[in-house]
């Protein structure tokens, strides 16, 4: 049986109520507040993202640190080791000499050129000898008037000494007069002190002649060694003036088959170099070939440029084949210290520490050696070293152990696959 409703009844019990309106549950603009049902639920959302982000880093950290160590590793080895200073320094001759003039003038004539083989005593060039020449005549000439005057006056002396012989005979007999016996004595010892001042004046003018003759054959330039001339800086018809210094005319290497670096070392490392330490040392002009020496001076004299003072140091090399030339410059490294045959490991295995270990005794050296695929510390005693490897004196090694490097996680390459979560 259907009921139905009785809508008089509702009609009427609704048209008794009176109508009262419902309060506004909304804010007024600027104090709205969510309802406390909806902040639960969101407190409850923020919940469940926190936990599934913390689900998802630990699943990415998982993937990343899971994986395998890999060891990089190398052999200890013997070998020789060898310490040595970096240094930079030029290319010379042992010996050059400069070669100037010790007059002034003209370049007249030029037989000397860039490379040339000269010999000792040979001309180089020649200053036009004019000017000096008649200087020499010069000398030459009053020179022969002294020579003149010198026998003129020996004449006289000889005269003085015949009158004076006379007259002192005379005067015996009182022939003649006391008095012209005197002078007669004057004269004489006049023409005696003439012949010496002749003399002298003689002697003046030949070596005036001979400073003369010395300025004439400077005119010639000639070579005072066997050698190349390296530099050449006149030219014909060129003037070269002496008054205040001597120019130079050429540079003349003794020997190019013997060439020394000077190189510049600083004054933290000269301490450590003597002579007869073995250097080595390259060119630019040759990049791929290793050039050997000694040292052979370490000279005392400082220097100072910028405030920074090095010392020259002096390497002395074969050049048979002359490749080396004057002004190359040259990086040289000298060997201070040398261990040949010595058990050795790389540099890197003494700084190598796995990670995860605590670093221990810094004034103990210890390398890691792998055993049985997993790193074992072991303390050494090491001596010499060098760039690329240190000397183990003493210590728990032996050839062909394996040192431990380095080490490679699987991490970077398992999160590169794993990409990390999205906030």
């Amino acid at each position: 049986m259907d009921i139905q409703p009785d809508t008089a009844a509702t009609t009427e019990s609704t048209e008794a109520l009176p109508y009262v309106p419902r309060p506004s549950t909304r804010c007024p603009i600027g104090e709205q507040r969510a309802h406390p049902q909806h902040a639960v639920k969101r407190w409850i959302f923020a919940g469940i993202a926190a936990l599934l982000l913390a689900a998802s880093l630990g699943t990415w950290w998982s993937a990343g640190s899971d994986g395998a160590v890999g060891y990089e590793t190398a052999p200890v080895a013997i070998g020789d080791i060898a310490r040595g200073i970096n240094a930079t320094g030029s290319v010379n001759p042992e010996l050059t000499i400069i070669v100037g003039t010790y007059v002034s003038g003209v370049i007249q004539e030029l037989s000397c050129d860039y490379n040339t083989q000269v010999k000792r005593g040979q001309t180089c060039a020649k200053i036009d000898p004019r000017p000096y020449q008649s200087i020499v005549d010069q000398a030459k000439a009053s020179l022969a008037i002294a020579k003149a005057q010198l026998e003129k006056d020996k004449a006289s002396l000889s005269y003085a000494k015949t009158n004076l012989g006379r007259l002192a005979t005379l005067v015996k007999t009182s022939a003649v007069s006391e008095d012209a016996y005197d002078n007669a004595k004057s004269v004489y010892d006049q023409a005696l002190a003439q012949i010496t001042f002749d003399e002298a004046t003689i002697q003046q003018r030949q070596a005036a002649l001979a400073a003369a003759q010395v300025n004439l054959d400077y005119t010639n330039i000639i070579s005072p060694v066997d050698g190349t001339v390296v530099s050449r800086a006149v030219t014909i018809g060129q003037t070269v003036a002496a008054s205040f210094q001597t120019p130079t005319l050429f540079l003349i290497a003794t020997d190019l088959t013997r060439m020394q670096v000077d190189a510049n070392v600083s004054e933290s490392d000269i301490g450590g170099i003597k002579k007869g330490d073995k250097a080595t040392f390259t060119v630019d002009a040759y990049p791929k070939r290793l050039f050997e020496g000694a040292v052979t001076q370490v000279r005392q004299s400082p220097q100072t440029v910028q405030n920074v003072i090095t010392y020259d140091v002096v390497i002395s090399v074969n050049n048979p084949d002359l490749a080396l030339k004057p002004g190359l410059t040259a990086a040289t490294r000298i060997i201070v210290d040398r261990r040949s045959d010595v058990l050795r490991v790389p540099n890197r295995a003494l700084r190598y520490v796995p990670s995860g270990t605590l670093p221990g005794d810094t004034r103990q050296a210890r390398v890691w050696v792998l055993r049985d695929g997993s790193p074992i510390p072991v303390e050494v005693t090491v001596g010499l070293d060098d760039d690329e490897f240190t000397e183990i004196v003493q210590g728990g090694l032996k050839v062909n152990d394996r040192v431990i490097v380095a080490e490679q996680r699987n991490s970077p390459k398992a999160r590169s696959n794993v990409p990390p979560p999205r906030l």
